[in-house]
């Protein structure tokens, strides 16, 4: 069964620790990427899982086996790098060919193979050419093309799509969810970007300075950031995340001051623990609508910079405290700058943060 999980994972180099106590399952046909910022520990995680670093602590178990101990090529992996390592003296075709070598198959077994992953990546056209012959695409592509024709026990990607330009990405990354999904195999992608994990995966990883600060399905990650740290990675753009004092708490609603103004939000009962404290209140730029007017679920704000986004306007408001708020309206709503705003922000989609940093909700 095609299965990825490592349990209590760390890596140590001398004492700088790359990762910590990192614990992840993929199961069959399931896409799980690892997401972070440079240097957090995703790249070293996956070199892990392929053997190509050795676990200083912890398990990586495939396919329920243990392969501490076992090297690469017995772990029945495919891998596909940032770099498309091809072999520039090789056809197109000849690349795809070269893992079937060590499985001593027929030609026309080979023949065969090949030419059912060249189908299905779109590389029929191009199998006699020269890898410096085709597009950027089509090498990212054959990449993909090479470690699928071996039917591997499971796939890893590592930042696969960096090195294309945006229109690239945006059908490369529609191309390789569709094979994945035809394949049934556990598969772990390596990104930085966050829209291609939002896309991409099934369950998202997120990391930061080795440890994995929480694991969810795309939309978990995005409507239920565990700490202050996914609600600021996750979304585009980026999340309000404003610092507060809560005052009280009843009826449902938590009172609270907030960038220069007093008002009152519905808020998850499980806040009531923290007053009164420090807090800080998480708010999408989506999730604004404005009044006209100032009353005790708003707040008070002026625009500074207006940024058009096609169908939508991003705007940057300076609070009556001083701070900056994000706030995307639709295109058809005028604002100047300079104008007074009075933002509602939706309960629903507003969060709160202890000071340890963490959501609070039941």
């Amino acid at each position: 069964m095609s299965t990825i999980e490592i349990k209590k994972v760390t890596k140590r180099f001398g004492d700088f620790i790359a990762v910590k106590d990192a614990d992840l399952s993929v199961g069959p046909g399931e896409v799980v990427c690892l997401l972070g910022p440079s240097g957090c520990g995703k790249t070293t995680t996956l070199r892990m899982i392929a053997g190509l670093e050795r676990a200083t602590s912890g398990d990586v178990i495939i396919a329920g086996q243990r392969m501490n101990d076992l090297s690469p090529q017995k772990r029945d992996i495919a891998m596909v790098f940032q770099f498309y390592a091809l072999y520039p003296a090789l056809s197109v075709g000849q690349n795809i060919a070269m893992p079937l070598h060590y499985e001593k198959l027929s030609k026309d077994e080979t023949d065969k193979r090949v030419m059912n992953v060249a189908r299905i990546m779109h590389l029929t056209d191009v199998l006699d050419r020269m890898p410096g012959q085709i597009s950027e695409g089509e090498k990212q592509r054959l990449a993909v093309a090479r470690a699928i024709v071996r039917d591997p026990n499971c796939f890893l990607f590592d930042e696969p799509l960096s090195r294309l330009d945006v229109e690239l990405r945006h059908s490369m990354r529609g191309q390789i969810k569709e094979v994945l999904t035809g394949l049934s195999k556990a598969t772990v992608i390596v990104t930085h970007d966050q829209l291609e994990a939002l896309t991409m995966a099934n369950r998202i990883a997120i990391m930061r300075d080795g440890l994995i600060e929480q694991v969810g399905t795309p939309h978990e990650v995005f409507a239920k950031p565990a700490n202050v740290f996914v609600a600021s990675f996750i979304g585009t753009p980026q999340m309000n995340l404003v610092e507060a004092d809560l005052k009280s708490f009843g009826n449902g609603k938590a009172a609270v001051r907030l960038a220069g103004n007093d008002i009152e939000i519905a808020a998850d009962p499980a806040v009531s623990r923290l007053k009164p404290s420090k807090v800080t209140v998480g708010i999408r730029p989506r999730a604004f609508t404005a009044a006209s007017e100032k009353s005790g679920d708003t707040i008070a704000a002026q625009a500074e910079l207006i940024e058009p986004m096609g169908a939508e306007t991003l705007i940057h408001a300076r609070t009556s405290a001083g701070g900056e708020i994000r706030v995307v309206i639709p295109r058809e709503m005028k604002v100047k700058i300079g104008e007074a705003m009075h933002l509602r922000p939706d309960p629903k989609q507003t969060h709160f943060f202890g000071e340890d940093g963490k959501a609070v909700r039941a």
